[in-house]
């Protein structure tokens, strides 16, 4: 019988929290145990909501709202922590985040167990939300396209449907000839990789290395904080 395992990549194949802390280090760095971590939990929330106002990831490389929604994330998440920074402020924010983005590598153990599983038979792939050339990029620092084949890597924004909506995760079934109860997802999102994947019929471990709490009763396969740990639930 087939097996697939699909990865989310922001915050499951690398570490998304480097970037930001980067990024924003300059305006809060006075602050002693500024919490770097909810504060990026709170961008990434804005993130998603101000992208399905403006119609989605498909969208995003399009719409003349984008630059703005990527400094009010920002303007908005660290406002929820006493931040105050004007446009031009976030706008400088923005443009280290984004030259960050590119300074990445994968997690310990995930570039050997991505090479293992497909050495032992199975159907590996990654999907991701966001916009078609900014989650190439990411891809190609990565040098996932090396070890991954370039069909089974998919990006939201060149299909029109972001994670949650299940179509995407149907869209992977009908490329590689599986069924839901085949596919496994590994992902950091609640809302965007737990809620899409058990949808969609799929099993799903979740890669929970930030300790957060569950935000409802969905029957996962696994939860794992490393790599390491999520080798046990795969080969």
């Amino acid at each position: 019988m087939k097996k697939a395992i699909f990865f989310d990549v922001d915050d499951t194949l690398y570490d998304h929290l480097i970037p930001f802390r980067k990024a924003i280090q300059p305006y809060v760095g006075q602050l002693e145990s500024f919490p770097y971590e909810e504060a990026y939990h709170r961008m990434r929330y804005y993130s998603d909501k101000i992208s399905v106002e403006l119609g989605g990831a498909g969208k995003m490389e399009q719409s003349s709202a984008t630059d703005a929604m990527k400094r009010d994330r920002f303007q908005f998440a660290l406002h929820e922590f006493g931040i105050e920074v004007d446009a031009i402020q976030a706008e400088s924010i923005q443009q280290a985040y984004f030259d960050c983005q590119f300074e990445i590598e994968l997690f310990p153990d995930a570039r050997e167990l991505i090479i293992e599983l497909q050495q032992r038979g199975y159907i590996v792939g990654v999907l991701t939300n966001g916009a078609e050339a900014h989650q190439w990029r990411k891809i190609k620092a990565l040098d996932l396209h090396k070890i991954i084949a370039l069909e089974r890597i998919f990006v939201s924004g060149s299909y029109g449907w972001d994670k949650p909506d299940i179509k995407i995760f149907q869209l992977i079934n009908e490329r590689t000839e599986t069924l839901p109860e085949q596919c496994t997802y590994v992902g950091d999102s609640w809302r965007n990789d737990v809620i899409g994947a058990t949808r969609a019929g799929w099993n799903m471990i979740w890669f929970n290395h930030r300790n957060l709490a569950r935000e409802s009763n969905i029957t996962l396969q696994g939860e794992v904080e490393s790599y390491e740990a999520l080798k046990y639930y795969v080969l």
